[in-house]
Parts: structure tokens; sequence; C-alpha cells
């Protein structure tokens, strides 16, 4: 199965953009200061609102920092935020989803009714007064929040798969025989949710990212710590879409998107591994076989059953 997850094209361009980012967010910083000899902290006098040029690759800003400097810094931070906050919100959606699934009675309505409670506050508005209360808010800070609050959509999703697996046979032969429910569910449930945890994974990533880098633009956070949306922030109050300068707000607001083509990208190539019906190689089967099956209808030929 491995093999062909690692097989398909989409997840291959999925992989290599993710890997392309987590490799930034890892040694960007030292490149940035060792190699280009710039950072976000620093200044070019000669050189503010420059456009791309040999001494700065993506040009400055209109106070001459460096550009490509700060969408390297920033790639740590966002990165980071996506990755912890989808760590979070990934276990708390499969601890609270299992147990309740599989536990039912009193357990699954009580946890039931937190997780629907939860997904009917909105998030952002929460997310927003917390953010705002605690002002400088760091970056493990603001993945504990964004975590915290973006785990319930895949806790229902593995609540209801894990009830599911609680009537099977399997799972049900296993409690008559005595066995400790915590083992049941670490060695025969969480593996059957593996098809629901991976996608969920790479959704909360973009979630994440996505999220940090709109608090960033809207002035939430430590502004100590560069972030693509503290960049498209600063672009922003500083008029850099009227004055045209593309490379300080564009190449940020590229990158998130990409962020989010790679996460969908994976999770179409799971989709097709977990799921036999959205094969692309049995979806191309099919396209040749209704061509054919067409060509045939048109040049008159029997179809298939009418010689019986």
């Amino acid at each position: 199965m491995f093999a062909r997850f690692m097989s398909l094209r989409k997840v291959q361009i999925g992989l290599v953009i993710m890997g392309v980012f987590l490799f930034a967010a890892a040694v960007g910083q030292p490149f940035s200061e060792h190699v280009l000899g710039w950072t976000p902290y620093t200044f070019d006098g000669n050189a503010m609102g420059q456009a791309p040029s040999a001494s700065h690759w993506m040009g400055t800003t209109s106070s001459g920092q460096d550009a490509l400097s700060w969408l390297l810094y920033g790639a740590r931070s966002s990165m980071l935020v996506g990755l912890i906050s989808a760590v979070i919100g990934t276990a708390l959606s499969v601890v609270i989803g299992t147990i309740a699934g599989f536990s039912g009675g009193a357990v699954d309505r009580f946890l039931n009714g937190v997780i629907l409670v939860v997904q009917n506050i909105p998030s952002f508005a929460i997310l927003f007064m917390i953010a705002g209360l605690l002002q400088n808010a760091n970056v493990l800070l603001v993945s504990i929040i964004i975590g915290g609050l973006e785990w319930t959509g895949g806790a229902r999703a593995i609540r209801a798969q894990a009830m599911s697996l609680r009537g099977r046979d399997f799972t049900a032969a296993l409690r008559t025989i005595g066995e400790h429910p915590l083992r049941v569910i670490l060695v025969e449930v969480l593996p059957h949710l593996s098809g629901i945890i991976s996608p969920m994974f790479l959704r909360l990533i973009a979630a994440g990212v996505g999220m940090q880098a709109s608090l960033a633009f809207l002035g939430i956070g430590s502004a100590a710590e560069p972030s693509w949306g503290l960049m498209i922030n600063y672009a922003t109050t500083q008029n850099a879409l009227f004055n045209g300068q593309w490379w300080w707000f564009g190449p940020p607001g590229v990158c998130l998107a990409l962020i989010g083509f790679a996460t969908t990208m994976i999770n179409f190539g799971l989709d097709e591994v977990t799921n036999p019906t959205l094969s692309s190689k049995r979806m191309t089967l099919m396209r040749k076989f209704l061509k054919q099956k067409k060509r045939q209808d048109a040049a008159g030929q029997p179809k298939i059953g009418a010689m019986a």
C-alpha cells in the first residue's frame, strides 16, 4: 500500500512541496544569516523599497529589510505553528473521539456533548480574543490555542468510525474473552482509524498555518517572531500594493496557497489508496472502456449481451 501511495503523481507533487517548506523552515534562518548576509532585523538604508536585484534576491521592504530573509524566517514560525497545532488537534480528536465511540453509554453522551458545544463555538473569534488578551503570544502558545479549538470535526469522524468498529465481530469477541478495553482500542481499533487520522492531520497543518497567518495579519501575536502573516500585515499597512511592491506581499501569499495545495494533493492520494473506487487507474480503465463501447455503438456493432 505504501509503495502504491508513493507512486501516485499527486502525492509526489504534494510531498515535494511540503519537503521544500520543511527544509526552508529548518535551514532558512542560518542560510539567510550566513549566505545572504541579511536578517529581518537588519536594514539596508541604500535599498529601501527596491525591486529584486543581485544584492536582494527578492527585493526589500520600504524600511530596507530583505524580503527573502523575512520569507525564510517566516517559514520557520508558520510551519512550526502548523505542525504543533496539528499534533495537538489530532491527539485530542483521536483520544476523545475513540473513547466516546468505543465506550458508548453515558461516557459517549457526555463526550459527544462536549464535542458539539466546542464545535459550535466560533473558533476564530475565540482565538482572536484569547490571543488579543495574551499580548505578544509566542509560537507555542498560538499553536496550543489553535490546536485546542480545531479538533472537533476530526473527533466526530473518529467517534462515528469507533462506534462502527465497536459493533464488529472481532471487537465483540475480544470483549467477551475479557481483553482490557485499552488494549482493544490501541491494538485493534486505532489501526483501522489511520484512513481518517492521516488526512485529518494534513488538513490541520494547513488550517494551523492559515489561522496563524490570519492572526498575524490582524496584528495578533508576537511582532518579534517573523511570519508570513506578519509580512503581509506590514506590506498592507505600508501600502505595498498601491506602490507596486509585489515582491513584498506576493511570495508569502503564494507560500500559504502552496501549503494548502500540497496537503490537498497528499489527501487525494490517501483517498485513492484507502478507497479503491477513487483509484485513478480504475477510472482510466473505465474511461477507456466507455470510449470503446461508444465507438462500437457508433459503428453499429452488436452490444454485449445482444447476441444472447
